[in-house]
């Protein structure tokens, strides 16, 4: 199984409707297979997400935030990873938000 554990992510790449972006820091921690992280920087103060990390390393998530218009946004994520060449984690995300317009995106993070 993959550890994320005192692993530092930034987004690369999000889609317009999304609200992370190269500005956000996302710190995980992990025990056996469950994920936590806190985030925050750009458009979000405060954010913390809890998952489940399969065998594979993918990631099932829920992340709630407060942004920068002090809205509680709240989600589902699902990442894969990628192992580049320098060892580094690459997560690709497909998201969909649960509260505000319930749209979906797809975003690119990586390990920092």
């Amino acid at each position: 199984m993959m550890n994320y554990n005192d692993k530092i992510f930034r987004p690369i790449s999000n889609t317009e409707n999304g609200e992370t972006s190269i500005e956000t820091i996302f710190h995980y921690k992990q025990i056996e297979n469950v994920l936590t992280s806190e985030y925050s920087g750009g458009k979000i103060k405060y954010g913390h997400l809890i998952g489940l990390v399969d065998k594979n390393g993918n990631i099932e998530m829920r992340y709630h935030q407060v942004n920068d218009k002090c809205e509680i946004m709240t989600g589902i994520c699902y990442s894969i990873p990628e192992i580049l060449e320098n060892g580094k984690i690459r997560l690709h995300e497909s998201w969909e938000w649960t509260s505000g317009d319930k749209s979906k995106g797809q975003s690119i993070i990586e390990e920092i």
